[in-house]
């Protein structure tokens, strides 16, 4: 893939095993005329592992509104690859901003797809997939943090987070002070030698985290999506207004067993209630 055309690319980079970078993702490595990165040292290590010794910069959340502009200006003429510590960039890590001054100044961008930690985490979970919603990290402070969950309460799909050792026994009681028996994961050093999911609900979780060791490794936190909500009581005048209706029509029996089925409620009751209505 010698040459390059100008733009920007976003290559996704292992999230544990080497052996994940693509093909196609080491020769943009190699190709690129620089590479945008969260982190030196770690890019590093994969340059090496690849035999590149392709320049780099730092871009990061820190320096991000300094340096954008200066590299926008150069994706006219020059290849420039935008890559993260692990995994797919922009995915809690810095970059749309990026992205989105290159798309403004006519810029070719392009991705270099590949591993994720939020989706290799979801499909490891055994939770629901068919809907879900990254929240990237929790806030590290009790309020916000509890703020944030009952913003995610109401949200019919499982829910993912990016967590840390430390951090993660905290983040778990307030998952389930706020969101009570849901089913969730706790999935840690995936695609590496000592990957590790924890399923249980959240007190069962919370409480073992509880009681442990902060877990070494990045983690992936998910949880399950609410159950189905029970419908809602039925107005008392609505439920005689249908018995009077079915009383007419049928013995006090035969009317409350109607209503019941009809409402969902106990047909015994509604009898009791039926004969005072009669």
């Amino acid at each position: 893939m010698a040459g390059l055309d100008p733009g920007l690319y976003i290559v996704a980079t292992p999230i544990g095993n080497l052996g994940e970078l693509s093909p196609r993702a080491a020769e943009v490595l190699r190709d690129a005329d620089l590479l945008a990165v969260e982190d030196s040292r770690v890019t590093g290590k994969l340059l090496r592992h690849i035999g590149a010794r392709t320049p780099m910069t730092p871009y990061h959340d820190h320096n991000g509104d300094r340096v954008r502009p200066g590299l926008v200006a150069q994706l006219g003429e020059r290849a420039i690859a935008l890559v993260s510590d692990a995994g797919t960039p922009l995915i809690s890590d810095p970059g749309y901003k990026l992205v989105r001054d290159a798309r403004a100044a006519g810029h070719r961008v392009t991705t270099v797809s590949g591993p994720c930690a939020a989706v290799a985490g979801l499909v490891l979970s055994g939770l629901p997939s068919d809907r879900f919603l990254f929240a990237g990290f929790l806030p590290a402070k009790q309020g916000a943090r509890a703020e944030a969950i009952a913003e995610l309460a109401g949200v019919r799909a499982t829910l993912i987070f990016y967590e840390t050792g430390p951090r993660l026994a905290a983040a778990l009681a307030a998952l389930s002070d706020g969101l009570g028996g849901r089913q969730a994961a706790v999935a840690r050093e995936i695609s590496k030698l000592h990957e590790e999911v924890v399923t249980g609900t959240l007190p069962e979780l919370a409480a073992r985290y509880a009681e442990a060791l902060p877990p070494k490794g990045e983690i992936v936190l998910l949880v399950g999506p609410p159950g189905d909500a029970p419908p809602p009581a039925p107005e008392q005048d609505e439920v005689d207004a249908a018995l009077r209706e079915a009383l007419a029509r049928l013995p006090a029996a035969k009317a409350a067993g109607e209503v019941a089925k009809a409402f969902g409620l106990d047909r015994r009751a509604l009898y009791a209630r039926a004969t005072e209505l009669k």
